[in-house]
């Protein structure tokens, strides 16, 4: 494979010296960007976009090619393919997001439920990171990623998004037996899944879990964290003759940092409900910490944008473990060239914490 020609993001979450904080944005490839709408029209679908390789390629590539400041490339795949290939129907209503042909609900519905193999059953993936991490040729790093398996349970069991999460809740508390089963099976799957993008040139990996702040304190660490640990335990943290970082992220998860930190990723994810500052005292050395601007700042002034970067940056302080990003997803109305001014931002104000 081609060495890399920026590798200080990779370097960032392994808390190695760099010259300025690294950046990218979680879902930098996307409806902001008018170049990205028009490959999706293209596609005709975003399923279509997902499936095939060189669309997948296509749509990465495009907020590299706008922005020279980004420090790495993320895979554009949708978290929800691993319950698609284990037969549950994804399809995308307009204005309604992703849903299930079938839902989960019984104890014998998860009993059938296959572990995909990633080659035979998410190929597509595959072919996208190993066609990817061909076009880099080592410009940035590439990122795999995957739902955790709290958050794809929601979607199985709901059939969909949900904003109170009924269903998956009753089913925690009144068949525990079922959900564990569930879980453990989409740890099984996410663990494989993530470990196939790997060997296909994933250089880091990110857990998404979305949905874990929903859930009480106690079931949290019980039906969401614990599993998320396992599939950290059975990642392939060496490939290609360098170590392969894993990032955990969860969205509001904020109270239970130290927990997290002892999960035994390489990086945590911070919404914006944290302060960095607080976040880094909180768990010292154990992890690289990774955040965590209010994505809706990307709606204001250039130069407020700025000053909140700036904010950031003097709370984390000195020294390297930073990877700058959103707290969450970039979204669809920003300007992008409110999102070149962030970008900028970040490497002009940061090379003053590390010198």
């Amino acid at each position: 494979m081609t060495a890399l020609k920026n590798d200080r993001f990779l370097r960032a979450l392994l808390k190695q010296p760099v010259d300025v904080t690294p950046v990218w944005m979680m879902r930098q490839a996307g409806r902001y960007l008018p170049e990205y709408r028009a490959s999706r029209a293209h596609a005709g679908d975003f399923m279509s976009l997902c499936m095939n390789p060189e669309f997948a390629c296509e749509v990465t590539m495009q907020p590299l090619d706008r922005y020279p400041q980004l420090d790495a490339a993320i895979l554009f795949s949708d978290i929800l393919t691993i319950p698609d290939a284990m037969g549950q129907g994804l399809y995308f209503e307009t204005g309604e997001g992703p849903r299930f042909k079938k839902v989960v609900s019984t104890l014998a519905d998860i009993e059938a439920l296959p572990i995909p193999d990633p080659q035979k059953d998410l190929g597509y993936v595959m072919d996208a990171v190993s066609t990817i991490r061909r076009e880099l040729n080592g410009r940035v790093p590439l990122i795999g990623f995957s739902g955790s398996p709290w958050t794809l349970a929601t979607y199985m069991v709901e059939g969909g998004s949900s904003k109170d999460f009924r269903k998956t809740k009753a089913m925690l508390y009144d068949n525990p037996q079922a959900m564990h089963l569930l879980l453990d099976k989409l740890a099984q799957s996410v663990t494989s899944y993530l470990n196939g993008q790997i060997m296909a040139g994933a250089q880091a990996v990110q857990i998404f879990d979305t949905w874990g702040g929903n859930l009480s304190a106690a079931a949290y660490q019980e039906f969401s964290l614990a599993y998320m640990r396992k599939i950290v335990s059975g990642l392939i943290r060496e490939h290609e003759g360098r170590k392969v970082p894993v990032i955990m992220f969860t969205k509001g998860g904020g109270l239970w940092l130290e927990s997290i930190a002892d999960a035994g990723a390489d990086a945590l994810g911070l919404d914006w409900t944290c302060d960095i500052g607080d976040a880094r005292r909180r768990v010292g050395d154990k992890v690289a910490l990774q955040g965590n601007m209010d994505p809706t700042v990307l709606y204001a002034k250039p130069e407020a944008i700025r000053a909140e970067v700036g904010r950031i940056l003097a709370s984390y302080g000195k020294g390297s473990g930073h990877v700058f990003n959103l707290g969450h997803g970039i979204t669809p109305e920003v300007n992008p060239d409110h999102a070149g001014a962030f970008l900028q931002a970040v490497h002009e104000l940061s090379a003053q914490y590390h010198v």
